[in-house]
């Protein structure tokens, strides 16, 4: 269920109409000239406004890497909150977030605000408990924790912690493995707020969307939905052929890893119901198929040029390669001064660096990191454990689809009748939703697609959402605040909406049960269902075969579920 707080109003904002000026139906017009609609106040235009809280949340960030980085700077941003300390074994990682978050550029990590890992903060955490229950000073206390490790990390991360009934979010997927996330489940503790950040939800764009379609009836009755996550072709090849994303037997597949939160924006828009809706039952889908494969980074499509080189930087083949790993981390990147993602995933001191040394500097000890490599000799658990950005796209190990189609349908399931007797079917009638991931395109991530109702057609990416209506033939089109930071201000929402959840709980305003369905705008399970989808998926996929939702559900979760 979409969060319906006023907070999550500012994001959407009221909308009125301006007066069509769209040619006769008959008459085909370029989209530039379709009617823009405007918000009526300013509100909407702009970027939220900070979150202020009487006494603000102290966080901790288990894991300084990308996301971990994303969700501090997101709380900031969003929030008065209190970025209160990290975990992370890397030295320089842990002291540069402690630098841009915790204690200043010219400042110094005092005890309690830097761990090398989770463990370590939790064994400072019993001590600080004691202590704080003696009367002692105490030191410094969390309230929140943002688990931001790999995938792979995330059960015993987030089981090791929960006994100390912290409120915890996530980075998704929850976790890599269906028991793994159902060990999760059963860990967490009542009385805490608990967030998988499907950012997605969060963000001002798919917001608006889905008040569109679920609250404003804007093309009545859903029938079908097309939406397709574009990787990016480069993209793909940084995480999820030469990255950490690429094996499924160390990580997870790749609709998992990269686009979970995809499958959940579609079970949030078709699974859940409507904000203020009556009857809170959800419309559970009936039948799931996937197909999809690796079909390029293969060494069957290697080029012929390329012979048997393993490495970009000794390959005859590389000046002519789009895929080559030095016009992507350098020539395109570092040689325009461009020492953030995805360059400093490659080494997480090049910024350093190229600040303190130069640019030629720090090009040399790029091409020195690109140059490494493996041989068939070398043991696979060393090639397994990390990443090797300068490997050859179609020699390297990955094993993930690079192309993936999900097709989840739905059934009539009404619940109630009309006066005549007849079977309700708005919002719970038959339907289809269509998920396409795919690697080899222009754009980065930035989401499109088609919803087809019974009054009307609706066409979105991640700028704008055109609604046609049937009745009229007039298109009018919704151009929602373009929010900054990761996932058209997903993470800026999230984080915002998560710490909310939390203030609400530590100042005894609300239940964590009612803060986070109030904020977050769904309960645990609700979260889990989108994950538990991913994976009723893959075994379609991998078995070739249509899985029945409901006997999936009560065959594989069910019951295990609920034991806690």
């Amino acid at each position: 269920m979409q969060p319906t707080t006023s907070t999550f109003r500012k994001f959407i904002g009221r909308l009125s109409s301006t007066p069509s000026s769209n040619p006769p139906p008959s008459v085909t017009h370029n989209s530039d000239a379709l009617p823009v609609t405007k918000p009526k106040d300013d509100a909407f235009l702009t970027a939220t406004g900070k979150q202020i809280f009487t006494n603000p949340p102290r966080v901790l960030v288990i894991g300084a890497g990308s996301r971990g980085t994303a969700y501090a700077r997101s709380t900031l941003d969003s929030t008065n909150a209190i970025i209160a300390g990290v975990c992370e074994p890397i030295e320089y990682k842990r002291n540069e977030f402690g630098r841009k978050f915790v204690w200043g550029q010219d400042g110094a990590a005092s005890q309690g605000y830097a761990f090398k890992d989770w463990r370590e903060w939790v064994e400072y955490e019993k001590s600080r408990r004691v202590k704080e229950k003696n009367g002692e000073e105490a030191g410094n206390r969390i309230d929140a924790v943002f688990v931001c490790v790999l995938d792979e990390m995330h059960e015993e991360v987030v089981c090791g912690i929960a006994g100390l009934q912290v409120h915890i979010c996530v980075e998704k997927p929850l976790s890599t493995r269906l028991e793994s996330c159902m060990n999760i489940y059963r860990a967490l503790k009542s009385g805490t707020v608990f967030g998988i950040c499907h950012v997605l939800r969060y963000s001002p764009h798919n917001m608006l969307l889905r008040q569109l379609v679920l609250e404003k009836d804007v093309i009545g009755d859903v029938l079908s939905i097309e939406h397709v996550e574009p990787v990016g072709w480069w993209h793909f090849s940084h995480s999820y052929v030469r990255g950490n994303w690429r094996k499924e037997s160390t990580t997870a597949p790749s609709l998992l890893t990269k686009s979970c939160h995809d499958i959940d924006f579609l079970m949030w828009l078709l699974c859940s119901p409507p904000p203020n809706a009556a009857n809170t039952e959800p419309h559970l889908p009936s039948y799931i198929t996937s197909t999809g494969s690796r079909k390029f980074f293969r060494k069957e499509r290697k080029p012929r040029a390329a012979g048997n080189a393993t490495n970009c930087l000794s390959c005859a083949h590389e000046s002519s390669c789009d895929y080559s790993a030095k016009k992507i981390y350098l020539e395109k990147k570092l040689e325009f001064g461009h020492t953030g993602w995805p360059v400093k995933i490659v080494n997480p001191e090049i910024e350093d660096i190229y600040k303190t040394s130069g640019k030629e500097a720090a090009a040399k000890q790029l091409l020195q990191d690109l140059a490494e490599d493996y041989t068939d000799e070398t043991p696979t658990r060393e090639v397994e454990a990390r990443p090797w950005f300068g490997r050859c796209v179609w020699e390297a190990d990955n094993d993930v689809c690079d192309d993936q189609c999900v097709t989840i349908t739905w059934d009539d399931d009404p619940i109630e009748k009309d006066e005549d007797g007849r079977p309700i079917l708005e919002g719970r009638g038959a339907k289809t939703a269509q998920f396409h991931m795919i690697a080899f395109t222009d754009k980065i991530c930035e989401r499109r697609g088609r919803i087809y109702g019974t009054k009307g057609e609706i066409e979105y990416d991640s700028a704008t959402i055109k609604v046609h209506n049937f009745s009229t033939g007039y298109t009018k089109v919704h151009k929602p605040h373009l929010a900054g930071g990761g996932h058209g201000g997903g993470d800026e929402g999230l984080a915002r909406q998560f710490l909310m959840a939390v203030n609400a709980v530590d100042s005894s305003d609300m239940s964590a049960a009612d803060a986070q369905r109030k904020f977050l705008g769904c309960d645990l399970e609700e979260a889990f269902r989108s994950h538990a989808m991913v994976f009723a998926a893959e075994e379609a996929r991998t078995k070739r075969t249509v899985v029945d939702w409901k006997t999936w559900w009560s065959e594989q979760v069910e019951s295990q579920l609920h034991q806690r």
